[in-house]
């Protein structure tokens, strides 16, 4: 989503999480990396996406972000994502789900 507000570049709206799980039977993932553009959001709207219920995320690791061709802004270093990884499943835990044991270039998804 697009705003005027320039703190990010584009505006995550986890509210939709919820509201489309009413109405679809199919997994929602949620984008944290395209939808804010800033590396130091990433990993908390991750948190707050698995909180809210969505059933997988999409994040963009880079050994050298600096350096990518494209993305490198929104890019986690391996170690962020490793971290990440371990604060999900702390977090999916708390609300009953479970996200699997994987390495890092395998997908991620939150079981129910």
């Amino acid at each position: 989503m697009r705003t005027f507000a320039d703190h990010t570049r584009n505006t995550l709206d986890l509210s939709l999480v919820p509201a489309v799980q009413r109405l679809s039977h199919l997994p929602i993932l949620v984008d944290p990396s395209h939808g804010t553009g800033k590396r130091n959001k990433v990993t908390p709207l991750s948190r707050a996406a698995v909180a809210v219920g969505a059933d997988g995320l999409m994040v963009e690791v880079h050994n050298q972000p600096d350096l990518a061709m494209s993305d490198g802004p929104q890019s986690l270093f391996p170690d962020q994502f490793d971290q990440l990884m371990m604060q999900v499943r702390q977090i999916a835990a708390v609300v009953g789900r479970t996200v699997p044991a994987i390495g890092l270039r395998e997908t991620v998804a939150v079981s129910k």
